[in-house]
């Protein structure tokens, strides 16, 4: 067991911090508070390697798993809604990439990057008004008409809504089957019937684009259902007759991605941390230095060790879903989750300790406790996760001993109820 980083993974850890401190920071507080897209940003990270199709390429080659687990926390240490903006395409194309044809994933994964000169985008259609983390409730739905399918729906809170150069829809084509009835269609920008609703004004990660995105009669070709039709019939037939299948579409991608969630939000808490001691660093209380009171170093030792605690349940997560490692036990789940509460009680904690000038928009503290309450809330809220982290906890726990058929039998013909 090596919990050492490689050098190639120490090399590019310190360009992705170069990266966050030269160019996202500087940026951060105009988009913050203009709520605008940064494409100079963007266009930058592009340039120098990071948020391309190579980049999530060279990263999911890495042996341990670790790279873009260390993007993901570095560039969120930056500022988290810029490093969304960077990466926010990722989801459409982990979409494309686990339910897509060869061809499909060929054609239309480097549509939701483009190049330096040319940005483009992808966006991940799922959330719904009445459907944030109970997908088997989507509205959403796709009806055949010959040769085309017909999409009807609004989805909410999506990153990138509406100005996606291609988004995955996740519609409903059973309703009667639930989650199993589903599918993912590819929408390209433009398309009749296609439109951006409401972009919505956010707490926080405000220079992530967010809004609704309106799909009314819009029509898209067969060969834009992902996975292809004889999938789908497969997949619709074994939903019919009782058995078993692999999760649902859009679950499979947010199992993929949690971990990668998990260091988002740690990227805001060690950013948090390490302006505390800084600010904290410079001043003294009776002519005691702060970092060296009981009471403040009480307080600090807590965040330190839940940040690193959190970031082992990351790494393992990350390094256990490169090497094929089932998560029977919920550890994709476990990283997110703790991730996304560690994010928000450390910044909390950190303002309660530095006290009335944590408010003050002067100082960045503010900014990171906005940022970090939407980790506890998308791709799954922290309820969500603790529902499914004690279902897969229980069915091993069956599983493994023998014990409980009739719990492990429950907890195995369960509908999948979250992102």
């Amino acid at each position: 067991m090596d919990f050492a980083y490689t050098d190639e993974q120490l090399e590019y850890k310190e360009r992705c911090r170069a990266f966050a401190r030269e160019v996202i920071r500087p940026a951060a507080p105009r988009h913050d508070r203009e709520e605008s897209t940064p494409w100079e940003v963007i266009r930058e990270a592009h340039r120098q390697g990071f948020g391309t199709l190579e980049a999530m390429q060279r990263a999911a080659e890495d042996p341990q798993g670790q790279m873009q687990v260390i993007w993901a926390e570095e560039s969120h240490w930056g500022c988290a809604g810029t490093a969304l903006a960077i990466s926010g395409s990722g989801l459409a194309a982990a979409g494309i990439a686990a339910t897509g044809t060869p061809e499909q994933i060929m054609r239309w994964v480097p549509e939701c990057f483009g190049g330096a000169e040319e940005i483009k985008l992808g966006a991940y259609a799922v959330t719904e008004p009445q459907a944030g983390s109970d997908v088997k409730s989507l509205k959403t739905t796709a009806r055949r008409d010959g040769d085309e399918w017909v999409l009807d729906g609004t989805k909410v809170f999506i990153t990138n809504g509406g100005i996606a150069d291609v988004t995955v829809v996740v519609a409903t084509v059973d309703p009667e089957l639930g989650t199993r009835g589903q599918a993912s269609f590819l929408v390209p920008k433009g398309t009749p019937g296609l439109s951006q609703g409401k972009k919505e004004t956010k707490l926080g990660i405000r220079a992530s684009h967010t809004a609704e995105v309106v799909l009314e009669g819009c029509r898209v070709p067969g060969e834009y259902l992902l996975g292809g039709e004889e999938k789908l019939q497969r997949k619709l037939e074994r939903a019919r007759s009782g058995q078993r299948s692999r999760s649902a579409d859009a679950l499979a991608t947010f199992e993929i991605t949690r971990p990668i969630v998990g260091a988002s939000a740690l990227g805001i808490a060690q950013a948090a941390y390490e302006w505390t001691l800084e600010f904290l660093d410079a001043r003294s209380e009776a002519g005691v230095p702060l970092l060296q009171t009981q009471r403040i170093q009480q307080v600090l030792a807590d965040v330190a060790t839940e940040i690193e605690a959190a970031r082992l349940l990351v790494q393992r997560a990350a390094w256990m879903g490169r090497n094929g490692v089932p998560m029977r036990g919920g550890q994709g789940s476990m990283s997110k989750l703790k991730g996304g509460d560690v994010a928000m009680w450390a910044t909390t904690t950190l303002m309660d300790l530095v006290g009335p000038d944590a408010w003050n928009t002067e100082y960045p503290l503010e900014k990171w406790f906005r940022d970090a309450k939407i980790y506890q809330l998308f791709e799954g809220t922290a309820e969500i996760q603790r529902m499914v982290i004690s279902r897969m906890q229980a069915r091993e726990y069956a599983e493994r001993f023998e014990f409980g058929a009739e719990v492990a039998a429950a907890a195995i013909a369960a509908e999948p109820v979250a992102a």
